[in-house]
């Protein structure tokens, strides 16, 4: 199976946080699954982290590429294709990094991991 973390999976996977759920941990842990974190989620560590939103992420902020790889995660870079998508998608959800990764677990067929019930509004399969 894919898989695409949402930015609040990935920190939490890499940070050992236990608000991350069991049927996430497994999941992630599964090598039978291809764990992917978006290029959405790369900006949105990082400009949340210049913002000081973020102060604990500062060992995965300072190296986001290399964060990816020490999980044995892989990059999910973005298409023009999905950045369309996500720009032309309905509805009222404003958060530009969301929308980015609801357009491409929709264009890739991917199962996000995310606790955010918002995204169930666009039929993205979701697992929490």
């Amino acid at each position: 199976m894919r898989l695409l973390l949402d930015t609040h999976a990935f920190l939490w996977w890499s940070e050992d946080n236990p608000r991350l759920p069991p049927p996430a941990r497994q999941a992630i842990r599964d090598e039978n699954n291809e764990v992917l974190v978006s290029a959405a989620s790369a900006w949105e560590i990082a400009t949340k982290h210049r913002l000081g939103k973020l102060p604990s992420a500062d060992p995965i902020a300072s190296d986001i590429p290399g964060a990816i790889a020490a999980q044995g995660f892989q990059e999910l870079p973005i298409t023009v294709a999905e950045a369309a998508r996500a720009g032309a998608l309905p509805g009222p959800h404003r958060d530009p990094f969301d929308r980015m990764l609801i357009a491409q677990a929709l264009s890739r067929d991917l199962l996000l991991i995310s606790t955010d019930a918002a995204f169930d509004q666009y039929h993205v399969r979701r697992l929490w």
